[in-house]
């Protein structure tokens, strides 16, 4: 049986780089408590006043991670990732500690793959997903970019010139397109769920849905 995890559990976050701290302080902002450890004390004493929790351990030894109590989390994110061996080693010590949910940074697709035989239930290519993402903006097709693991996207973009002034049903654009318009903003208002009848002007901005290939064609229309 898997076991559930709360949503409101507490957090260890391994290594505090740029996206190890990055972590840690958004998990803050959400209120959630956050133990957030690194080797390197300059660091530690930086972030000491931003999240939970910040101590200064060296997570490749297990007797130092069950100090500070890493068995007793549901939740850990492995941040480390300017050392492979120190990753995996990481991520192994917590699942010898039975820590039911680990999220563990990758630098490579090897190094993924690694990290996934250990036993990280989740790997992270920070690095490869925004390089992919500031592909796809910078062809100026779209506005912001974002792909999940199913080959499914959620793109932002300026509506082409076919479904203005007209409603999302009549443009038949799923029907052409196999894409959806699930979300409209007008200039000075917030995003607002599209439905069918729902009219795009000139001015509006429009989050798509669906498949790579079939929002990058719809990306492309004369807009």
């Amino acid at each position: 049986m898997v076991e559930q995890i709360r949503s409101d559990a507490p957090v260890l976050v391994i290594g505090l780089g740029r996206y190890g701290a990055a972590c840690a302080g958004e998990l803050d902002r959400l209120d959630r408590d956050v133990l957030a450890i690194d080797a390197d004390l300059g660091l530690v004493q930086k972030w000491s006043e931003r999240v939970t929790h910040a101590v200064q351990a060296d997570a490749r030894n297990m007797e130092a991670l069950k100090q500070i109590g890493a068995q007793d989390f549901q939740v850990a994110v492995v941040a480390v990732g300017s050392s492979i061996e120190a990753s995996v080693l990481i991520t192994a010590n917590l699942v010898d500690l039975k820590v039911p949910q680990i999220w563990a940074k990758a630098t490579s697709q090897s190094h993924g793959k690694i990290l996934s035989r250990v036993g990280a239930n989740h790997v992270i290519y920070p690095e490869r997903e925004a390089g992919e993402r500031v592909a796809h903006l910078v062809s100026g097709r779209m506005l912001d970019f974002i792909r999940f693991d199913d080959d499914f996207v959620l793109a932002k973009m300026y509506p082409p010139k076919f479904i203005r002034g007209i409603s999302l049903t009549d443009s038949g654009m799923r029907t052409k397109y196999n894409v959806t318009v699930v979300g409209v903003k007008s200039p000075a208002k917030p995003f607002r769920y599209a439905e069918a009848d729902t009219i795009v002007t000139n001015h509006d901005l429009i989050i798509v849905s669906g498949s790579n290939e079939d929002v990058e064609r719809f990306a492309a229309l004369d807009r």
